[in-house]
Parts: C-alpha cells; structure tokens; sequence
C-alpha cells in the first residue's frame, strides 16, 4: 500500500510474490535460529502470517517447536526473502524485523486466524488437506523492511546506505 510506514511498494511485492522465507528467531540462550516458512502477507496492514501445519514435525506438541518456544520468550524476530539467479543483475532481496505472536484458531482472535488460513490456503495449494484452521499461525507484525535489488542499484551500492559504525 502507498501509504505503508513500513513498506514500500516494490518490498510489498517481492513479499507477495515470495514462495518462501528464512525466519530467524533468537533462542533463549542469545543464538539465532534458522527456519525455512511459507507465509502468506496481510493485503492491507504489514503484518505476515505463517503456519504451523501438519507436516512432520519433531514433537507432538505445536506448542513445543522451537520457533515458537522462542518468540514466546523473545518475541523478535527476522524474515529474510530473497531472489536467486545465475545473472546476478536479477539478484534481490527484502529482511523484515518485527516482533511474532501466536494466533490461536479460537478467542478474540479466531476472525483474524480465519482470515490468515483463507490467504494461505490461496496462496499454496497444498494447504487445502491441511487442518490449518484447528492449529496456532505465527503472526509477524512488521516494524521495519530493507532491501536490495541488483537491477536498481548503481555497482557496489546497496538500495539504502549501510548504518553507521560509529558507536558500535
């Protein structure tokens, strides 16, 4: 949306169009840890939504995955997309910071948790076999977004200039 404090039009849509992200969250003993999602992008507010879904998982528990012990104990989090091509001109990509939550599918917030397992299920097809709307979505509410495209940028130069050093 023009009017997006967070993002920009051209980052919305590499958002929308993305298959997949790395989310980072940030174990309890300070290390980041790494995972690979699928998400679905709030069509008016910079917000992204991320199932916990049936496949496979390492304990029974949705409520013991890792990601989510961890952004209840540190709610920060990272979501990286990006654009891969052997013509590096067509290289891209957008690192969103927020802080996630947990969308239970009852409760105040059962309308929204709806609404985010309707966009999932529009945008990957595999998810119509799921049991999306009886489990817990990850809600990203978006603080910032950077970002980077080889095709608009002049050579050696970021889309924004790094932040300063000093005082680190």
């Amino acid at each position: 949306m023009d009017d997006d404090p967070v993002l920009t039009p051209t980052r919305r849509d590499a958002l929308a169009g993305a298959r997949r992200a790395v989310l980072a969250t940030i174990a309890p003993d300070g290390r980041p840890r790494l995972v690979p999602i699928c998400f679905t992008l709030d069509p008016d507010r910079p917000v992204l939504y991320s199932p916990l879904d049936d496949k496979p998982k390492r304990t029974a528990d949705i409520h013991d995955l890792a990601r989510v012990r961890d952004l209840r104990h540190d709610p920060r989090v990272t979501l990286l997309v990006d654009t891969w091509d052997e013509d590096w001109s067509q290289l891209a990509w957008t690192r969103c910071e927020g802080r996630a939550s947990l969308l239970e599918p009852d409760g105040p917030a059962a309308p929204e948790h709806h609404a985010a397992v309707v966009g999932l299920r529009s945008k990957y097809p595999q998810y119509a076999t799921h049991d999306l709307a009886a489990r817990p979505i990850v809600r990203i509410e978006l603080e910032r977004a950077t970002g980077w495209i080889a095709s608009d940028a002049p050579p050696g130069q970021p889309e924004q200039p790094p932040r300063s050093r000093a005082g680190r």
